[in-house]
């Protein structure tokens, strides 16, 4: 993908990110503060490191952030606090991660996009609701989320599903999103735990996250 040469792109080279998207974490975290000092953090589709970058500094030394991409992440330069794992997101246990329930999820994957802007929207939520499925399994109860989903014609019951799963839920688009782009933010606080989850589509619906997805950066 063509690297656009805009005010974040040059910020990010000048500050040591490895992609401009780093400053979108930054900016929900700021408004929302989603992650504090000494959380747990799973990075879901982490690839390349950017918001790994970001939520290693958020959570300090006594925190840990754990990175997961079906692609090799390149440790160099990461953080102590931080461990990479080349792994399947439908496959990763609190057992392959260290052990014990996250305080927060972040993700900012994507799908591969097709053209077809629907179509793109439809999976880009198919992989958000993958990634609530697993939020039982993986994030504590009262702990945060934030995620990177297309906005489309699925997206309000996407929504919808995270503030049922969360006590409070909304969607925001930080300023370091290109204006012409759909990408919208997820975010939820107050995780509910394991409940009743009824606004979940059907399974065979959700594409599998390692089919027709990438990781973030962009």
């Amino acid at each position: 993908m063509k690297e656009v040469q805009d005010h974040w792109f040059k910020l990010a080279k000048q500050e040591g990110y490895r992609a401009r998207s780093a400053y979108k974490l930054l900016e929900l975290d700021e408004r929302f503060r989603l992650l504090r000092r000494g959380d747990r953090v799973l990075d879901a589709g982490a690839a390349p490191g950017s918001w790994t970058q970001v939520a290693a500094k958020l959570v300090g030394e006594r925190g840990r952030v754990e990175a997961v991409d079906l692609k090799a992440i390149d440790p160099k330069g990461l953080p102590n606090n931080v461990r990479v794992h080349q792994a399947d997101l439908r496959e990763i246990t609190t057992e392959s991660l260290g052990g014990g329930l996250f305080d927060a999820i972040i993700s900012d994957m994507a799908p591969n996009t097709s053209g077809v802007p629907m179509a793109d929207a439809a999976i880009s939520c198919r992989l958000c609701h993958a990634l609530l499925d697993r939020c039982p399994d993986l994030l504590k109860t009262g702990g945060s989320l934030v995620m990177k989903v297309f906005e489309g014609g699925d997206f309000p019951e996407l929504l919808k599903r995270a503030q049922g799963m969360f006590r409070e839920a909304r969607a925001s688009k930080p300023k370091a999103s290109r204006d012409e782009s759909v990408e919208i933010f997820i975010w939820g606080k107050g995780h509910r735990g394991h409940v009743a989850d009824d606004s979940a589509p059907a399974a065979r619906t959700r594409p599998t996250p390692g089919a027709g997805w990438k990781s973030g950066g962009a």
